[in-house]
């Protein structure tokens, strides 16, 4: 129904979507309705950006900037720009607000009109991006489908992921949704800016390098017969090598099939004989569990308590997969756990 309705606001001419394929020429930082923050893009245009879709190309400096699905808001916000619509969060949130801790602290940095919270509960709601009249929308980490981009792409010029569904990684996110906004340069400074923060935060912990880690999906304690963890393809796992952590071997084996996350069955559990560290999401009662099983509490990880337990629902687990601006807020805390946990397995 939504994309029969779009596109026949788009067959109509419907002011909504006016402005797509970027005909915005207003200096960005003039535009009030974008939130009175817009940053002015330093790049030149046209920019033609490739993606796994094909190409994109925007023709002029985009003032009014939409973002879709997780995350990719925090681009512009790190850069100084407000979009005019952007997904609310759907977990995570600690106050049901739908902004995210460090994206509502960013907000009231940076002031004025409230982004349009898209719900996408059930997917991408185009009629309400399409309302937001954008010049740009950024969706360098998400898992939009062929059919997603082109609808969204009736809407305004769409950068879409460069390689897999949710599978960029969060440098990439910066650069290919700066690019999107013009301001490539500050793209490049902000990833550079958040790599020294982690840096210096390792270096804070030098107990912390070299620990082979490992995290451990949801685990389901009525049954314990497989041992089931993201693999170096997810955002969360490779994460682990900005903090200076390596990979177990069964990890980087799984790692090689391309996918999200690999199994093991509780009966190879020697195979998780180098895992020292373990992050996964539960509490004190999980590690009771695993440490009463005869096979899974023979994990040196298990038996030695380096176990960091993350609140899936809140905060702390939700920046486990680093984003622009939760790298900052949650570095020290996070990096903190991780060390905590090794030194007390030694």
């Amino acid at each position: 129904m939504r994309i029969r309705r779009l596109s026949a606001l788009v067959a109509a001419g419907s002011v909504a979507l006016v402005l797509a394929a970027c005909s915005s020429t207003t200096d960005a930082s003039s535009d009030e309705t974008s939130g009175g923050t817009a940053a002015e893009a330093s790049g030149e245009f046209p920019i033609t950006i490739e993606h796994a879709f094909g190409t994109t190309t925007i023709e002029e400096a985009p003032e009014r900037v939409a973002t879709v699905n997780w995350a990719n808001h925090e681009v512009p916000l790190a850069l100084g720009v407000v979009p005019v619509g952007m997904a609310a969060a759907n977990f995570g949130d600690d106050d049901g607000n739908g902004l995210l801790p460090w994206v509502e602290e960013k907000l009231d940095e940076l002031g004025g009109e409230e982004p349009v919270l898209f719900d996408e509960t059930d997917g991408i709601d185009f009629e309400a991006v399409a309302d937001t009249t954008p010049d740009v929308i950024l969706a360098a980490y998400s898992g939009l489908s062929q059919e997603d981009y082109d609808t969204l792409s009736e809407i305004a010029p769409v950068v879409a992921f460069p390689d897999a569904p949710w599978a960029t990684s969060w440098r990439d996110m910066i650069l290919f949704n700066a690019q999107g906004m013009g301001m490539a340069e500050e793209g490049e400074e902000l990833v550079t800016e958040l790599e020294g923060e982690i840096t210096d935060a390792v270096a804070a912990h030098p107990g912390l390098e070299g620990a082979a880690t490992m995290f451990v999906t949801h685990v389901d304690t009525t049954d314990l017969s497989t041992v089931n963890f993201y693999t170096a393809n997810d955002t969360r796992a490779a994460f682990f090598a900005d903090l200076g952590l390596t990979t177990p071997a069964a990890v980087e084996e799984a790692s090689a099939s391309g996918e999200f996350s690999g199994s093991v069955s509780a009966e190879q559990v020697d195979q998780f004989d180098d895992v020292e560290l373990i992050v996964t999401y539960g509490d004190q009662a999980l590690v009771d569990t695993l440490k009463a099983d005869p096979l899974l509490s023979q994990m040196p990880a298990i038996a030695n308590d380096a176990v960091v337990f993350l609140d899936g629902s809140g905060p702390m687990g939700t920046a486990a997969n680093p984003t622009p601006l939760s790298i900052s807020w949650v570095l020290d805390d996070y990096v903190g756990m991780l060390a905590d946990a090794v030194n007390s397995s030694k």
